[in-house]
């Protein structure tokens, strides 16, 4: 007897296929016309291929290239096989164009050939997928079609999402389709955020009775009763699939049910699959089930499995519709994965087992055939674990860390409970794996559940240590598991180092204390020595180098020798976490710019041979801030830029790179686009609580807001950054350089106390630590006080000295912001001498600055315009060597515009409490409305030193001694 095949539609697309669907296709289609992805979803056998297929078809015309996967249920444990499908034809292609390290990654992917370079970085074949995508969509539009997302093997599914959600700007499409059961379910949910931000998501439900008749109708069972269509459209509960099955079942049947009888076929599709398996023989029904459990079955395979008839039997497989036909594809597939799914589940424990033994034979890679290994083996044994854990390594080196913590915990069940490696450790490594494929619940209940069991010491530090790592930022949750670790690791140094390294980092993160992080880190490192743990004795003594550098710690030099000291771990040395790291970061702080340079250009060109991107990401900043700082702004901006993209496109040290990219912007590119991207860091770093990014986010807003033209904005910015710094314990002024720039901002708002202050504070802290570099500029901005002061001569010689030792140092932009500063100063002496050349001569009062008289000789009023005009094309100039264009446009409206003048100290004349500098006015306010030191500090954003500081201030210029005076002198001013 013959069966129809509707299993194996053909790809064109006909009317019928799409019945019930108008709206829904029509819908699909405009969002695919206008540049948007499509998303189906719905549950099993409800049309979500058909109508893929469907507008696969019709815009598939459209596009330049379509890629196809579609994958099943058996291929879902087997990484990059949706990859393959959609890449293979394509490699050749794209591969050229690719970095080396990219192309390596793609290219061992996909042919199972080679050694993958992702063995210390997994993002490199995630943006080898991402560059080759982008350089077809370079040719023309590009349309993804997947269809089955819930069966793609996971490596595949995440290097496909990871590309959809940073293909934004390009001309690429996904069209996809997926099974979920319920309208909420939390499956489409994570498909969905895998998709295109601009994804439109089609659910398909059930058909009503009509769109069932017509459906049968099309199909070829239009001669059934209504009430028969209407048990049809009751039983299958308006699934597509379900009721051209019952419509099927019933043509074939020779008696039609008698009214009021239940339809003589099962109600549902397992059933209907069951019945017409029925049909096949002994032998074919066994070919099928080595299909159904093997990933990619072909008439090859099956033949090695000692299938030797497998052509015949695939055939009449076939004619039943079973099994798709695709002439053009060697794989052997079925035409729905749930036949295969029913097959093998009906299928005795037995014969599955006998079936994945052949297959541990025949298959060609080597991670299927240890997972068929596993499959085919009833309880613990040790050659099977040794395997499996194979496997796990090399799923991990092909960038598949989902795939490996399956594997791994394979392993771990078919370990002997006396085996080694133990059943913990294994159990273990797959949870780390499960943390690096960011499944942080399934490391977590791993872990969770080797601490029920595990006896061992370091098992459990281990497993504790998991449960930390999958806190994250979060590490604050996790504060009662630290004194359980510290009580399993003993006196066991080795154990206690990990735990004490941990709890450097959550003093950093979680409190944000410097000191306390820095002693925990030192404990680390000597625990870590006493234990002979070279790997995590570096890494603490590079965090403790990194965080004595930023506390402006003496050590610092010390600690920094130490942690280059051989022997070296190559995992630590070149990392961006590593003694190579710490040092430049000592380096750019201490001025050392050429050197500095050199060394992180050398940490760059080694991570990048390495094809460890995140470190890329790290160091790309690097280079970018010494160039900053060196005054080569176009540069600068460049690797910026770089670094801002590369981190978007792994998910890595965004907060840091659009901080980095806001201060390039703001000195050699677009000043707003300087002010989102450091607004956007501010709010990230805000949202993940991190008191040292944000500082850091703060003062790139401060200095974009200054170069914008917004002084007050810049003080509101700057003093936040000055009281986190403070609350941080970061005395270093080479850490963040804001000082300079919230001096001058306070000096423009007319505040020139408080930016002699903030001179006066940071200059201490510069001479201890020698930054000659800090100190030119304090020197600039403190040549702006006394200008504002009157004290002409003096700003001129400091503005001069610092412009000079500022160049010889090799900061370029700086020295031209001291040109710029003094020819600002020169343009209003000159724009005053004009002003005094237009009064009558007899009228014109005689000039005298420190007894000199200003009306004759170089400074008088005739000779001026000359220095003035020098000044500002040696600004300009120096500007121009730089390619710094905000400041550039600064000097042509300075040009264009008379710079208003600096807001004047208050004259003595005017009441007490009116020549308080902003701040000081603020706490005196507080203190008469009887706010206690620490409510001042809070409702301004300082801290209680802060507070007690400016108090002391105000009593000194007020002429008083307490709090109190500060209320009685406010009360004889409001009576007077």
């Amino acid at each position: 007897m013959t069966v129809r095949r509707d299993f194996q539609e053909p790809a064109r697309c006909r009317p019928d296929l799409v019945i019930g669907r108008e709206d829904l296709f029509t819908g699909g289609r405009e969002q695919l016309a206008s540049g948007g992805s499509v998303l189906l979803h719905g549950p099993a056998g409800i049309g979500k291929s058909t109508v893929l297929r469907a507008l696969a078809e019709e815009y598939g015309a459209t596009a330049r290239t379509v890629l196809r996967c579609s994958a099943t249920e058996s291929e879902s444990h087997l990484p990059f096989l949706a990859l393959a499908d959609l890449l293979g034809l394509v490699l050749d292609d794209v591969s050229p164009g690719l970095p080396a390290a990219q192309r390596t990654a793609l290219e061992s992917a996909l042919t199972g050939r080679g050694e993958s370079s992702l063995q210390r970085d997994g993002l490199a074949l995630r943006l080898a997928v991402l560059s080759a995508l982008r350089a077809l969509a370079a040719h023309g539009p590009v349309l993804v079609v997947a269809d089955d997302l819930q069966w793609l093997d996971p490596a595949s599914a995440e290097l496909l999402g990871f590309a959809a959600r940073r293909l934004e700007g390009t001309p690429v499409q996904l069209l996809c389709a997926v099974r979920t059961e319920g309208q909420e379910s939390q499956e489409y949910d994570r498909h969905l955020r895998a998709c295109p931000p601009d994804t439109l998501a089609v659910r398909l439900g059930p058909l009503s009775r009509t769109q069932v008749a017509q459906l049968l109708d099309h199909r070829g069972h239009g001669g059934l009763s209504r009430s028969t269509v209407r048990e049809i459209h009751r039983t299958s509960g308006g699934n597509p699939l379900f009721a051209l099955e019952l419509g099927r079942a019933l043509a074939d049947s020779p008696t039609p049910p008698r009214p009021g009888e239940p339809l003589p076929v099962p109600t549902s599709l397992r059933a209907l699959v069951l019945s017409r398996l029925d049909m096949l023989s002994v032998e074919a029904r066994r070919t099928l089930l080595v299909a159904s459990a093997g990933a990619r079955p072909t008439p090859a395979l099956l033949h090695a499995a000692g299938r030797d008839n497998a052509e015949a039997e695939c055939a009449q497989a076939a004619e039943l519709g079973l099994l798709a036909t695709e002439p053009d594809a060697p794989a052997v597939r079925f035409a729905h994965p749930l036949i295969s799914a029913a097959l093998y589940a009906e299928a005795p424990a037995h014969e599955r087992r006998a079936a994945h033994a052949a297959l541990s034979t025949a298959a060609s890679d080597p991670i299927e055939r240890a997972r068929h290994l596993a499959l085919a083996t009833t309880g613990t044994d040790p050659e099977v674990a040794a395997r499996l854990a194979g496997a796990a390594t090399l799923a991990r080196d092909r960038g598949a860390p989902s795939v490996a913590a399956q594997l791994g915990l394979l392993a771990a069940r078919h370990t002997p409970a006396d085996g080694t490696p133990s059943q913990e450790e294994r159990r273990l490594t797959a949870a780390e794996d499960a943390i690096t494929a960011g499944e942080v619940d399934l490391a977590r209940d791993i872990a969770r559940e080797v601490l029920t069991r595990a006896t061992v010491p370091a098992d459990r530090v281990r497993a504790w240590i998991i449960v930390i790592d999958t806190a994250g930022h979060t590490m604050a949750e996790v504060d009662a598991v630290f004194p359980q670790a510290l009580a399993d690791a003993g006196d066991d140094p080795r154990l206690l180092a990990l735990v004490h390294y941990q709890l450097a980092w959550r003093a950093l993160i979680v409190e944000g204390d410097f000191t306390e992080a820095r002693e925990a880190a030192a404990h680390a490192a000597e625990l870590a020595a006493r234990g002979t743990d070279r790997r995590t004795e570096l890494l603490a003594l590079a965090f403790q180098a990194q965080t004595e550098t930023l506390m402006g710690h003496p050590e610092a030099p010390r600690t920094i020798k130490r942690a280059l000291r051989q022997p070296q771990d190559p995992r630590v040395a070149w990392h961006h976490n590593g003694a190579g790291s710490a040092r430049f970061r000592w380096l750019v702080m201490g001025d050392q710019l050429a050197e500095a340079r050199a060394t992180v250009t050398a940490l760059l060109r080694e991570v990048r041979r390495r094809g460890s991107v995140e470190s890329e990401v790290h160091f790309l900043r690097g280079l970018a801030e010494t160039e900053l700082r060196a005054g080569h702004c176009g540069r600068a901006l460049d690797l910026a830029r770089e670094s801002l993209r590369l981190a978007r496109d792994s998910g890595i040290g965004e907060t840091a790179s659009a901080m980095l990219t806001s201060l390039a912007e703001a000195s050699g590119g677009d000043v707003d686009r300087a002010l989102a991207l450091a607004r956007e860091a501010v709010e990230h770093a805000e949202g993940d609580g991190d008191q040292m990014y944000l500082s850091r986010a703060l003062g790139a807003l401060g200095y974009a807001q200054l170069v914008a033209g917004d002084p007050a904005g810049t003080v509101r910015s700057l003093r936040r950054v000055r009281s986190l710094e403070l609350g941080l314990g970061i005395t270093d002024p080479a850490r963040g350089r804001w000082q300079g720039d919230l001096a001058e901002a306070l000096v423009r708002t007319g505040e020139p106390a408080e930016a002699q202050d903030v001179i006066d504070v940071s200059r201490e802290h510069a001479l201890r630590l020698g930054r000659e570099s800090v100190l030119a500029v304090l020197d600039r901005s403190e040549a702006l006080v006394r200008a504002v002061q009157g004290d002409l001569e003096a700003a001129v010689a400091q503005l001069t000295s610092a412009q000079d030792r500022l160049g010889k140092l090799g900061y370029g932009l700086e020295e031209a912001r001291a040109a710029f500063a003094l020819a600002r100063l020169r343009s209003r002496h000159s724009a005053e001498g004009a002003r005094l050349r237009r009064e009558p001569e007899r009228a014109r009062p005689r000039r005298t600055e420190h007894g000199r008289d200003l009306s004759t000789g170089p400074d008088a009023p005739e000779s001026r315009a000359g220095t003035a005009s020098a000044a500002v094309d040696e600004a300009t100039r120096l500007f121009r060597r730089c390619r710094a264009l905000p400041w550039l446009r600064q000097v042509d409206e300075a040009l264009t515009t008379p710079e208003p003048e600096p807001a004047p100290a208050v004259p003595k004349a005017l009441d007490a409490l009116d020549a308080l500098a902003a701040m000081e006015r603020q706490v005196a306010a507080l203190v008469m409305e009887g706010a206690t030191n620490r409510e001042i500090a809070a409702r301004l954003f300082i801290s209680v030193k802060t507070v007690e500081a400016t108090l002391t201030r105000v009593y000194r210029k007020l002429g008083i001694r307490s709090r109190v005076d500060i209320v009685r002198l406010a009360a004889g001013r409001r009576a007077h």
